[in-house]
């Protein structure tokens, strides 16, 4: 079941949001920030404050066991003022291949229909492969938009899914 974030699910995102990353970008972004600078203690207050201050909406994926979370809102993208943005999608990679993803995906739809917006963007590391293919399974493409984020000395690249 898909539900809105609660305060007290921020640990469990927090790890989730750490060991998703270690997973998922090993090999892309450094060992030292993956394994030094991503700590589940220090996400948690990150997640506490960004789950109330945002502009954005949190879910997690709840079927007794917190599985997986989005954050989703409007685009925070200057040149797409009238699109919807994934801000984030995260399942427990212990988790994956479960349909937990595309459940979250469906639901992101859906909102941004429900909200009238026609377009959905998201980010992703563009060495990300596993889950560019899964946007693209999704229908998403990418734009031609990218950007370096120093921080992690990795880029990304902006998918977009026109919603009819």
């Amino acid at each position: 079941m898909i539900r809105t974030f609660k305060l007290s699910d921020a640990p469990r995102v927090a790890e989730i949001h750490v060991f998703g990353w270690r997973c998922a970008y090993r090999g892309i972004v450094s060992d030292e920030i993956l394994f030094n600078d991503m700590l589940v203690s220090a996400r948690i207050p990150r997640f506490e404050n960004f789950a109330s201050n945002s502009g954005a909406k949190s879910y997690v994926y709840d079927d007794g066991i917190i599985k997986a979370f989005m954050t989703i809102g409007a685009c925070r993208d200057k040149d797409k003022p009238n699109s919807f943005e994934l801000w984030g999608i995260y399942v427990e990679p212990l988790m994956k291949r479960q349909g937990i993803g595309t459940r979250l995906i469906k639901f992101c739809e859906k909102k941004a229909v429900d909200l009238r917006y026609n377009e959905i963007c998201l980010w992703v590391l563009e060495k990300n492969v596993d889950s560019r293919c899964f946007y693209e399974k999704h229908g998403f493409v990418a734009d031609g938009t990218s950007k370096y984020l120093e921080n992690i000395k990795a880029t990304e690249v902006r998918y977009v899914k026109v919603m009819m």
